[in-house]
């Protein structure tokens, strides 16, 4: 077999002189070189050079890709081009999401001999940093977040979908922090609480006497957003009569104050968002096509809170220390058990609520089945059967004794039927989640 061609000594030098976080990796996915700022980051007692990049990063023992994430060197290896993807990185100051940009290096013939991957900190992430609710790591949740981290360093119009309670508010919030943007103001306007008569006053502003009780000059939400951001939350209540004047403002830049004749210019980036299905409603007539064409630019959709039951546990650890800060309360495994099989029709806000409930009937420490409303309360789960035996005494070691056990019908009728998390069942069956992650993809 022969040896990968070692690395010319100018591009290793190279690496050291920049500032962001960098490696160099063959197509092997080990790891030739890495500069001073990403062995900092690793931690100074990280053995980096010589292991492979998945595991540095992931301690994974397997490419991403087959961990069930977007690799980027898979992804280049087909391309034949740059990557970039959002990754969960574990480094010396705890787990973090970074942005990773991936660029193929060629050799003389044209072939792909090389990768260099660079590690920037995710802005995004760090504007969720203050905003538990957005606490995740479940692939629906990842992929928003890598939306999210593209689109906000640009100045397009975002439409944010998702049902009540996923955190529209906190993502737009999220966005604004993570923009060029930034310093300016962010205005958030509830578009449902908002009269015809109103909307047009409070988002444009009015002059003195432009209508009975208008004693003085006000300044509408457009103007205060200037040089920042206006949030426009439940787009899809706003009055038909009152979406022709909003798309006059987003295709022109301009609006005038009511009872006013001069022409004022807008300087905001505008983020909306509905619970609402706007095509629906364009197809009733309720929503103007023209407008919904408008904010439609970069469309996201947040995740209900059943697509991402694995982040519950998380979620549910960070929201106790936000309801209940001077106490330290845990979650019992049956309670735990229990609120990762509901379905939370009301999203992350009702977690939120269900738990500061909890806490207040709570007198322990921890949180018992006891405390939950009635409605999470799982009936008695009866006991599994016994799952087969291995067949050979040479049998794989115990931790994946009973996953190796199970023939591939009766592990899709035990999937079937289990109500809780996959780490629940992986527990249950003996084995990983990642190994239970290999066994299920397996399947026919």
């Amino acid at each position: 077999m022969t040896a990968p061609p070692s690395p010319l000594p100018e591009l290793v030098s190279f690496l050291e002189t920049l500032p962001e976080p960098h490696i160099l990796c063959d197509r092997n996915y080990r790891i030739l070189a890495a500069n001073a700022a990403y062995r900092a980051k690793a931690g100074p007692s990280a053995e980096i050079v010589g292991r492979t990049c998945f595991e540095v990063s992931h301690r994974y023992a397997v490419p991403c890709d087959q961990a069930g994430e977007s690799c980027p060197l898979a992804r280049s290896l087909k391309s034949r081009q740059r990557e970039r993807v959002v990754h969960l990185h574990h480094t010396s100051a705890g787990e973090s999401y970074e942005n990773i940009e991936l660029s193929p290096i060629r050799d003389d013939t044209g072939r792909i001999a090389y990768f260099i991957e660079k590690l920037e900190p995710l802005p995004v992430a760090r504007g969720l940093a203050d905003a538990p609710q957005l606490t995740g790591r479940a692939p629906a949740f990842r992929a928003m977040l890598e939306l999210v981290a593209r689109v906000a360093p640009s100045e397009a119009t975002v439409l944010l979908q998702g049902e009540s309670g996923t955190g529209k508010e906190l993502v737009a919030q999220a966005i604004h922090d993570a923009s060029r943007r930034a310093t300016g103001p962010f205005v958030a306007v509830d578009c449902s609480g908002l009269t015809e008569t109103l909307f047009e006053s409070e988002l444009f502003g009015h002059e003195r006497g432009a209508f009975t009780g208008a004693t003085s000059r006000k300044a509408g939400l457009v103007e205060a957003a200037g040089g920042g951001t206006l949030f426009l939350d439940e787009m899809g209540d706003i009055p038909l009569s009152m979406q022709v004047k909003l798309l006059r403002l987003l295709e022109t830049g301009t609006y005038r104050r009511v009872g006013s004749t001069e022409l004022l210019r807008a300087d905001i980036r505008l983020i909306s968002a509905t619970h609402r299905p706007l095509k629906a409603l364009v197809e009733s007539g309720q929503f103007r096509q023209d407008l919904f064409y408008r904010v439609n630019t970069f469309p996201i959709c947040l995740p209900p809170l059943r697509q991402r039951r694995e982040d519950i546990a998380p979620l549910a650890e960070t929201l106790l220390e936000r309801v209940a800060p001077e106490r330290r309360l845990s979650l019992a495994p049956d309670t735990l058990a229990c609120l990762e099989a509901y379905a939370y029709p009301g999203n992350v806000r009702e977690l939120r609520n269900i738990l500061q409930r909890a806490s207040l009937l709570c007198d322990g420490d921890t949180l018992q089945v006891r405390h939950l409303p009635e409605e999470l309360h799982s009936p008695p789960t009866p006991e599994p059967a016994a799952l087969p035996r291995p067949r050979h005494e040479d049998a794989e070691p115990s931790a994946l004794r009973s996953a190796t056990g199970l023939s591939d019908a009766e592990l899709t009728a035990i999937v079937r039927d289990h109500r809780g998390s996959r780490k629940a069942l992986a527990a249950r069956l003996g084995m990983s989640e990642r190994t239970l992650y290999r066994r299920l993809k397996s399947l026919p």
